[in-house]
């Protein structure tokens, strides 16, 4: 098990993760099974690692946590990193892309090592090398919310994406995603990552 005092020095470079789930899958699992084949549906890897010395001068006090969290879960150093993301969707039927939400990583409510120290409370192993997403990064805005079913509150309202309206994706469609601190003079860039949404084999 790790402490979340210790948990730091294992982490050393931060990237970014971004799946898109496949929600019509996933509402036919879930009873009984619960989700599986459509979360695994698609998932991209940005083209950068980013070192967390790259990242010092974007460091910020996380939000503050209440109820006060069990004590494996304490820090000293309560952090997140201020981390612009962007989403963008480039609709099948368009050529050019639409911005639908800007967010950050200084929202997450649990950092870093926070959910490291979590994940192995219970003798999980974490070695060398493996890669550990967060999770979705939702603002407290509605312009910043990190999920196209929270954006169109479970399909139940259409968004304009350009001159396409959506409240789901389609076949066909792109997804976007950027993330980039900005600096006085220089940026510390994650690159850009970007999926396509192909029909099914027949």
């Amino acid at each position: 098990m790790l402490l979340v005092l210790n948990c730091l020095p294992t982490v050393s470079v931060l990237t970014f993760v971004y799946y898109i789930a496949a929600r019509d899958i996933q509402a036919w699992e879930t009873i009984p099974l619960g989700p599986f084949l459509g979360k695994s549906f698609s998932t991209s890897v940005s083209p950068w690692i980013v070192t967390l010395d790259a990242l010092k001068p974007f460091a910020c006090e996380a939000p503050k946590q209440e109820p006060e969290p069990l004590p494996y879960l304490a820090e000293k150093n309560h952090i997140n990193y201020d981390i612009p993301l962007e989403a963008w969707i480039k609709p099948k039927e368009q050529s050019d892309a639409s911005i639908v939400t800007k967010t950050n990583f200084k929202h997450m409510y649990w950092t870093v090592t926070q959910q490291l120290a979590h994940h192995t409370v219970n003798g999980c192993n974490l070695r060398p090398g493996d890669m550990f997403a967060t999770g979705t990064l939702s603002g407290p805005e509605p312009d910043s919310l990190g999920c196209l079913l929270e954006i169109t509150w479970n399909g139940q309202k259409e968004i304009s994406v350009g001159n396409s309206i959506r409240k789901f994706l389609q076949d066909g469609d792109e997804v976007i995603l950027t993330a980039c601190c900005k600096g006085e003079d220089y940026n510390v860039g994650f690159g850009t990552c970007t999926g396509k949404i192909l029909p099914s084999l027949p």
